[in-house]
Formats: C-alpha cells, structure tokens, sequence
C-alpha cells in the first residue's frame, strides 16, 4: 500500500464501481485488501488487510482470512491478528503475507512502531493456520521504514523476506524464522530488472512501486509488483535464482477498477493457476475502501504470464459443494445485507440479518435429493425464515424453514424443514425474511440430509 501523503487528494477522483452480482469480489460484507494467498491441506487460504467502512485513507485495524475448496465458495475465518498483537505497533495493519515452517505458521507484517514512528516488519506466530497469532519477538524483524514483506523458501531450505516502497529490500531468515543472517540488502532496481517507470519527469527510472510477491514455478524465480504510482498496474520479472538476476517481463493486470493501487498474489491450486489482487468494486469502493477479488489464467509455454483483466465473473467452480456434510453459514460465494461476527465460543457466524438479505452458496450438489433442511440459528427477537431457492433469489422455492425466538443472539437452536423433490447440482440462494423492522436472527450452519 502507498505510503505517500499526497495520494489522500486522490481518493475524489475514483467514483465507486456499480454493483456487482457475480462472485468477484470475493468477500461482500467487508472491504478487503493485499491478498497473501496460501495452499494448505487441501485448501486454498487468503490472508488480507481489512479497511474500515467510510475510509478515505489506508486505516486498517487488523487483518482477515478467508478459504476455499473450489475457488467460488469463500469460508470467512474473522481476524486471525490485529495491531494489539504487537504491544510496540500504533497504526497501519498493512500488507502481510504467511507461511508454514516445522509445523508452526509466521505471519510477516508491516505496521507502525510507536516509539520510531517508522514501519516496521512484525512477526506473528501461531501453530493453526487460522490463528490467533502472537507476536514472535516482542520487537520488530526488521526496520527500515518500508513496508510489503513477502516470503520464500528456496530449494535448499533458505528462507528469503523481500519488502519494500519505494526501495526493494532482502535479507537471508533463519531456520527459526524470526531472526535473519548478515545484513539487510538492498535490490540494484535496474530498468533491464524491472521496466521503466511511466513519466520521464519522475525521479524513479525504473517501474516498481511496491507490493513484490516472490515465489518459484519450474525453473523459473517470479518477481511481481506493483509498479507506476498512483495508477497502478502489476508487472513481473523472472530470474534463474531468487535473487537475480532478474529479467523485465511486462505487465500482467494493466490499471482498472476504481482503485488506485494493487496488490498481487499467485498460487496454483489443484492444476490450475490463480491470479489475486484487489479493486475497488463494491459499492462505496475506491482507494481506500478496497476489495480482493481473483482470476484464473494459465501460463505461457515458456513460463510467462500473459495478461490478466478484472472481471465480475472470477474462477470456475473446482468440484461442488457437498450438501450432506455440514457447511458453515459463512460459507458464501455472493450475499447481500448480512455481516459476519465471532461468538463468545470462538467460532464464527453470520449476523445482522435483516429481511429480503440473503446468501448465495454455488455449485451444491443434491445427488439424488435430500429430504430434509436444518440449521442451527438463535435469536432475540420474533425470528423469521430461511426460504431456499434454486438458481436465483427469484428461483424455485425447495423449503422454507422457520426461525423461532430462542431468548438469546447466542442461545443455539437447530431449526429444520422437509425439502421437496431436488435433484443434480444448482447454485443455492438463502433468502432471509421476516419483520422489516430489525435484525432477524444469528445463522451458524446448515446441512441436508435425506
């Protein structure tokens, strides 16, 4: 993320897009930014940022996690870290990035140092991937007043940290993962290494901004950044080594959305390659209230990427959803309305329902027809419905299930209704009513059964 005071001016000048009702961007009940993608067992895992509504600069408070087992249906896991981890840090829960190393997880971040007033990389640890993290150290990894951490593993079991805006720094981790061997380096930012910047006027000759995401496919080391600042696109560079040297190799997402930033992360997830970066595209999105959303694309013959543009429409579904194990209720590939919350007891469920909101959870696989609906729902008030539709939010109705007052928005109560004759696979919409004048009731999971 830019750091940069005079980008505040800029914020007016990108009117929010329309809104979207696709399956990008990823999460809709929150703005989300500088997606750190992660496959692990069998999932893929995507840590980002998370601003605050109204934003009109970078605040950002703690950061988000989401997964998925087909790249469509998004679990939201809450905030797996926020600034109170680091007893020494203010301000600025900016871009971070997490990997697994001896059975423990390090989340690489950049927030502000209190005492400095500089950026510093922070390093929290945790031994579940979905947190809570604690602060490693007690004290910055490093710091040097940049930003943007990015981390790798080579062949041969060295770890590498890159971060940087403006520069491009790299420094050699430990096995332990939280201390690091000789001295900070930084990167020589040769045009020939990556691109030349847009503006002959501007004093930075070569194209990197900020945002490097380094990691290896094949033979091939990838450097990719975001590149040409306040208006930014990405660009990559490949290299035979992880430090170079490093050959210039284009743009892959030219400027769009109504984002003046981005921020890029690749992973490959069960034989495919998946492209994340974020825009600003839900409604009262721009700079500073942002959101990740995700392509799929494939590699060219000889290891480059070609070029990548936003849509509305992202990745196809990888498999279906499986009706007859239980699914989370923040388990979402669109909604409308709702919000997700923590509970006392830890996990995670979806709130503040208010009538006519709703879910869309796609690809669920019906098999031969399940028979019966239940949820596991609370209330405070009169409660409501979950009407069931098949293919849209005007589609067929399958079941309607009510929702009675439990006495309690944590008070648990398992809900259940017959379902009529549902065959083959269908995108599921979850329409929520009842009285207009309040919230409805609390959502923690569904499943069907026959």
């Amino acid at each position: 993320m830019l750091t940069f005071s005079f980008l505040l001016l800029l914020g007016g000048l990108f009117a929010s897009a329309g809104l979207v009702h696709a399956d990008n961007p990823i999460a809709q009940d929150i703005y989300t930014t500088d997606p750190a993608p992660m496959v692990h067992d069998g999932r893929v895992y995507v840590f980002t940022g998370h601003e605050e509504d109204n934003s009109t600069w970078f605040t950002m408070l703690d950061w988000r996690l989401f997964s998925s087992a087909d790249m469509v249906n998004w679990q939201h896991h809450g905030s797996p870290m926020d600034l109170k981890t680091f007893a020494w840090a203010d301000l600025n829960a900016w871009a971070g990035q997490v990997i697994a190393r001896n059975g423990k997880f390090y989340f690489y971040a950049p927030v502000r140092h209190k005492t400095t007033g500089a950026m510093a990389i922070g390093v929290g640890v945790s031994e579940s991937i979905t947190g809570p993290y604690t602060d490693a150290l007690g004290s910055p990894l490093v710091e040097n007043g940049e930003i943007d951490p990015t981390v790798y593993i080579d062949d041969d079991g060295q770890a590498y940290l890159y971060w940087g805006n403006p520069g491009l720094w790299y420094v050699k981790l430990n096995e332990d993962m939280i201390s690091y061997s000789g001295d900070l380096i930084q990167v020589n930012l040769k045009v020939e290494g990556f691109g030349s910047r847009e503006g002959s006027e501007t004093e930075r000759a070569t194209a990197f901004e900020e945002g490097p995401w380094v990691y290896k496919r094949g033979h091939l080391y990838y450097m990719v950044f975001a590149a040409n600042c306040c208006s930014e696109n990405i660009q990559y560079s490949t290299g035979p080594s992880i430090t170079g040297p490093r050959t210039y190799r284009g743009v892959i997402m030219p400027t769009q959305g109504a984002s003046f930033t981005n921020h890029p992360g690749i992973v490959d997830f069960k034989g495919k390659s998946y492209f994340f970066y974020h825009n600003g595209a839900l409604p009262g999105g721009g700079g500073f209230t942002r959101s990740v959303a995700v392509e799929e694309f494939a590699y060219n013959s000889d290891g480059t990427i070609p070029e990548i543009n936003m849509s509305t429409d992202g990745p196809a579904q990888v498999g279906t959803l499986d009706t007859y194990s239980r699914q989370e209720a923040e388990t979402i590939a669109w909604s409308d309305g709702i919000e997700v919350e923590s509970a006392s007891d830890g996990g995670i469920h979806v709130a503040y329902i208010n009538n006519d909101d709703y879910i869309k959870v796609k690809g669920v696989a019906f098999g031969k027809g399940p028979s019966k609906f239940s949820a596991r729902v609370s209330s405070a008030s009169n409660g409501g419905n979950i009407e069931l539709h098949l293919k849209s939010k005007d589609g067929k109705i399958i079941g309607t299930c009510s929702v009675p007052p439990t006495g309690g928005w944590e008070m648990w109560e398992t809900t259940s209704c017959s379902i009529s004759n549902t065959e083959s696979t269908h995108d599921l919409f979850f329409i929520f009513t009842g009285d207009d004048t309040g919230y409805l009731f609390n959502f923690d999971w569904w499943q069907f059964s026959q």
